[in-house]
């Protein structure tokens, strides 16, 4: 009587596709990004101590990772959370903050200042104030509204000062 263990068959593409997806998907929650799992060879650790190691467990782990067609970030770690889309758009968006030397401002620190105006030549007074040299400085930001203008300042008094005294010349 033959009592050796029944010989343990390679998981499918698809069971091996949900099991990275969960090491990834753990590495990236306890870590904040993948630091460990570049190709199929970093995930055969943990497909060996469940299945017989050997070249055929390598290739469904290769498939798998083939089909799912994760995008890699610069150090070349596959990224779980992302489609190739969207890290396209993460790309494209980085540039254009750097370009545009953008910068973040809170506007919990500022004080607003209501402009109410006629809806006809609002957007004609917007872009006056936009471009004035004398308002340059005054505020941080302008937001159009539906019944008139926003301002966004550091310094209120100077603001309602200055547009009063334009107001009323």
């Amino acid at each position: 009587m033959d009592i050796s263990k029944p010989e343990s068959k390679n998981p499918s593409r698809k069971t091996c596709e949900e099991t990275i997806r969960r090491i990834l998907m753990t590495e990236v929650l306890q870590n904040g990004q993948n630091n460990h799992f570049k190709n199929a060879t970093d995930f055969m650790e943990y497909f060996e101590s469940l299945y017989p190691a050997g070249p055929s467990l390598l290739k469904q782990v290769q498939r798998a990772i083939k089909a799912m067609d994760l995008p890699k970030d610069e150090r070349g770690y596959f990224i779980i959370n992302k489609s190739k889309s969207q890290l396209s758009q993460d790309r494209d968006l980085t540039l254009m903050l750097h370009r545009t030397n953008a910068s973040f401002a809170s506007l919990d620190q500022l004080d607003t200042v209501f402009l109410a105006c006629e809806p006809t030549y609002r957007s004609y007074l917007k872009q006056l104030i936009e471009e004035s040299q004398s308002l340059r400085g005054k505020y941080v930001t302008l937001v159009d509204s539906s019944d008139g203008l926003i301002f966004y300042t550091e310094n209120k008094s100077s603001l309602l000062n200055l547009l009063k005294n334009l107001y009323d010349a």
